[in-house]
């Protein structure tokens, strides 16, 4: 790197990417911005650069310099080999620039801390990492020693989980020729260690997903469900909140469908073929799907089952592997699953498929009852939701024997979302244009502060940024961050 390299790259001020300091004596705080460019995107370190006016002055480098540098740069742990550049500072014989230049954070990778305090950039300020970012990255670099499912619980021992749940999940796997059929003589401690599922003797917290009996100790093992009158979330007509193993869950949220879907027949030649208005199989994979990948480690969430007049909405507090989006999710993909442990039972009970075809069957089981393709969303809290719209959201105004289903995806799409807009009420579109408003005027301000300029409850002004996920989204770490219009460019 050259002086004008230098020059260059300050040009703009200090940014995201860049932090310059005037001389070492800031030698700790500046380490505490490049722990952050390491957490992030990465950046680079200057010394002999006054913040403010941004003069190159230089310093006179010893060898004392060096090893109190070196010494800083051990302070970053995980250890990594970072080599300063000393630049000389044209007329000023014996003054150098002091250059580091640090690479950012990769999926995957053990987070960086200096002196064992993590830090990250917002924006082009130093700041320390908010403790549960910290946490989930420190599970994502070593998954098998951190993720949830591999952990055991003091209170439970293998004589607490249901033996019927977990030789009914051998006989499904016999019936798919996914187990052999000696796996009924074993006794439950054997199958169990076939399936990784004990640690040192003990349950994992996967054993107790799967096969919990009455000594349930997780309350995130749990499932809500309501029927709404209409629309939105103004009016229910039935809710519950059940609590239950994988299998008891997945059992009482099919039933509550059965309970509050209608049946659709047809005849197709001499014989009436009746469905459930959203096919079964596809409302079975979107449950099973949501409670095998969620994220269990926060107990305070739970999976959500709701029903309106035009649509079933199924929530899942979990998130999409890297590099899965709702745009791209419906394409060939690997199957990554963040529970693999409970995918593998899964697997074997017949539950799930392993090569990640469950969404192609829920689509073609759609449009084989000429429905539109489930949808995708990501609210504004990160929660991942499966919409299944039903027949009735989409024939306002076709003729008998017509359909406004087209071969195209991205028109059925338009006509489901048009139709259903149509329905929303006044009051509905007129909170909608105050909120983005509203975050049109004070863009990076979180939801209480809209809540306060709209006269609402925060929790309202989640429901219609859920609605609005299209407009608008959430940049920033989850306490500090705030909501912005989609077409406001990056900061």
């Amino acid at each position: 790197m050259t002086i004008e390299d230098i020059q260059r790259l300050i040009t703009d001020d200090e940014h995201r990417e860049l932090e310059v300091k005037q001389t070492t004596g800031e030698l700790k705080v500046g380490m505490h911005s490049a722990c952050a460019f390491l957490n992030t995107d990465g950046g680079w370190l200057i010394f002999g650069i006054t913040p403010k006016t941004l003069k190159v002055l230089g310093e006179q480098v010893t060898d004392s310099t060096r090893r109190e540098i070196f010494e800083a740069i051990s302070g970053l742990e995980p250890a990594l080999d970072i080599r300063p550049e000393y630049i000389d500072v044209p007329g000023r014989p014996g003054f150098k620039l002091i250059v580091m230049q640090f690479d950012g954070w990769v999926h995957g990778k053990r987070p960086y801390t200096f002196h064992g305090c993590p830090y990250w950039r917002v924006e082009s300020t130093t700041r320390v990492m908010p403790r549960e970012v910290f946490e989930e990255r420190i599970r994502e670099s070593a998954p098998q020693q951190y993720a949830w499912e591999n952990q055991t619980t003091s209170e439970l021992v293998v004589g607490d989980l249901n033996k019927t749940f977990i030789y009914n999940a051998v006989r499904g796997g016999i019936r798919g020729g996914r187990m052999p059929e000696s796996t009924l003589e074993e006794p439950v401690e054997a199958i169990l260690s076939r399936w990784e599922l004990l640690k040192d003797g003990k349950p994992v917290n996967a054993a107790v997903a799967l096969f919990a009996g009455t000594s349930n100790p997780f309350p995130q093992l749990s499932l809500r469900m309501a029927r709404f009158r209409g629309t939105d979330m103004e009016e229910f007509i039935d809710s519950k909140w059940e609590r239950g193993n994988i299998f008891e869950l997945l059992d009482m949220g099919m039933a509550f469908c059965f309970k509050h879907l209608n049946l659709n027949g047809r005849i197709r030649g001499l014989v009436r073929e009746e469905h459930l208005e959203i096919p079964v199989e596809a409302l079975r994979e979107a449950l099973v799907n949501a409670l095998c990948h969620r994220r269990y480690d926060d107990p305070g969430e739970s999976i959500g089952l709701a029903i309106y007049d035009d649509r079933v909405e199924i929530s899942n507090p979990g998130h999409f592997p890297p590099g899965v989006t709702p745009e791209n999710i419906k394409t060939l993909h690997a199957s990554r699953p963040h529970n693999p442990k409970l995918a593998q039972v899964l697997y074997k009970a017949t539950r799930i498929e392993n090569w990640g075809s469950g969404i192609q069957r829920m689509v073609s089981a759609c449009l084989e009852q000429e429905l539109p393709e489930p949808l995708y969303q990501i609210w504004a809290d990160g929660t991942i939701v499966i919409v299944f719209y039903k027949k009735s959201s989409i024939q306002g105004g076709q003729t008998s024997g017509q359909t406004a289903l087209k071969s195209d995806v991205n028109t059925v799409n338009v006509i489901a979302n048009d139709t259903v807009n149509d329905t929303v009420k006044s009051d509905d579109v007129t909170v909608n244009d105050r909120l983005i408003e509203s975050i049109r005027k004070n863009p990076g301000k979180n939801a209480d502060f809209h809540a306060r300029q709209l006269g609402r409850t925060r929790r309202t002004v989640m429901r219609y940024l859920s609605k609005l996920s299209g407009l608008v989204e959430f940049r920033g770490a989850p306490k500090t961050g705030g909501y912005y219009c989609k077409d406001e460019p990056l900061a």
